[in-house]
């Protein structure tokens, strides 16, 4: 198949500022460390000729997740509250919410133990609403709720009092909003069949997007199977659904 080039993808740039801190990587352990040297070493002289604040970076002397954590500019930007957490686990897994300053190094040190990747996030007072995505089409929303500080791994498996509303009590315009959002977000995200994204709502009721989940559970108690019930959906029909997905691809 023959890719077409799309010259308006393409940004051409005149300032080397524009660039911002640039890394040339190079290097490394593999058997052609030393072409991979002359190579690298070569773009970061044309790249610094150029004024691009560029540096290379060879992972064989400083493996990749040494990247220091900035602690000090994450609570400047980010402000307190925050939620700290590592970047692919699931099920709340590794997250912290930081409400103290001196909370912020043993919250980032938890999630670094489970991968090197840590973000952080404002943190956001509101409701926790999930939108399954099946064949297309977004299924009712469902508001979660918990006394627990966040919805976190002990509220989504183990406990009692986590309460879950499908429908989810949002008005017609509020829920089509959602739907919209979900169905948007699971397309940028190149997403195709079956799905689940989640967001949280501000008081003012603007939806915040947390992530999107391509895998979710699938549990007599979880998410997308409440959502399908919602629609007398029964569990073995929405499995099949999810399979009758395996045969269409977006060209």
């Amino acid at each position: 198949m023959r890719l077409r080039h799309d010259p308006k993808l393409l940004r051409h740039v005149t300032d080397p500022k524009e660039f911002g801190r640039v890394a040339v990587l190079l290097g490394g352990t593999s058997s052609e460390r030393e072409i991979s040297l002359k190579s690298g070493n070569a773009c970061l002289a044309a790249l610094l000729k150029r004024g691009v604040d560029a540096h290379g970076f060879d992972p064989k002397e400083k493996p990749l997740t040494e990247s220091p954590a900035d602690m000090e500019n994450c609570l400047e930007r980010l402000g307190l509250p925050l939620i700290v957490k590592p970047a692919t686990q699931g099920s709340s897994v590794g997250m912290t919410k930081v409400e103290k300053a001196e909370q912020l190094l043993p919250a980032y040190q938890a999630a670094a133990m489970l991968e090197p990747t840590v973000f952080a996030e404002p943190w956001i007072t509101g409701g926790e609403y999930t939108v399954a995505v099946l064949q297309g089409r977004a299924l009712p929303s469902i508001r979660i709720e918990t006394p627990a500080t966040f919805y976190d791994y002990e509220a989504k498996y183990f406990r009692n009092d986590t309460k879950y509303s499908c429908p989810s009590g949002l008005s017609v315009e509020a829920e089509k909003h959602l739907a919209n959002l979900a169905l948007a977000t699971f397309n940028a995200v190149g997403a195709e069949g079956w799905g689940r994204v989640d967001f949280m709502m501000d008081k003012a009721g603007k939806p915040y997007l947390l992530e999107v989940n391509l895998v979710p559970g699938m549990t007599d108690h979880s998410l997308v199977p409440m959502a399908a019930r919602a629609l007398d959906i029964n569990f073995e029909q929405l499995v099949w659904q999810v399979l009758e997905t395996s045969f269409t691809r977006t060209p």
